[in-house]
């Protein structure tokens, strides 16, 4: 089943649960797909998995900076709502890389670019990107390789 299909039924269940802030969430989360959709190709276009799994963590990191702006202006409850929408998209990302499985992909990227200092930074992380394939957060990636190249 594609990330997509299992969005249409999680969107389905959440409606006959009657679980609206679910549905709600699922609802946002569809329109994006649908977005995203059109612009890569107009109205009969389709997503792939890495192509909808990016737009999820589009969301995701929507909600993380919500969340953070909220804290900042002293609205927790605001934040709460936020962090639990954010919780429910993560649910269709892919499991998230470990700090010793991003250790050892910078790694194994720096080896694959043949990088020896800071200058190369750019090659590692197009390799290291194209590693993780969604399951690293970009920020937390490019620490990592700055701290190996250094």
């Amino acid at each position: 089943m594609s990330l997509q299909q299992q969005i249409d039924t999680d969107l389905k269940e959440a409606m006959k649960a009657r679980d609206t802030e679910k549905l709600g969430v699922l609802r946002m989360l569809k329109a994006a797909l649908k977005n995203a959709a059109l612009e890569k190709g107009g109205a009969d276009a389709i997503l792939d998995d890495n192509e909808a799994a990016a737009v999820v963590r589009k969301q995701v990191k929507q909600r993380n900076d919500s969340i953070e702006g909220f804290e900042k202006g002293g609205r927790p409850e605001l934040a709460a709502k936020e962090r639990a929408e954010a919780e429910i998209l993560a649910a269709y990302l892919p499991k998230a890389l470990s700090a010793e499985e991003l250790a050892a992909l910078v790694k194994e990227a720096i080896a694959e670019a043949g990088a020896t200092g800071k200058a190369q930074m750019g090659a590692v992380m197009k390799v290291a990107t194209a590693k993780a394939a969604g399951r690293a957060d970009g920020k937390a990636l490019s620490q990592e390789v700055q701290r190996q190249l250094s």
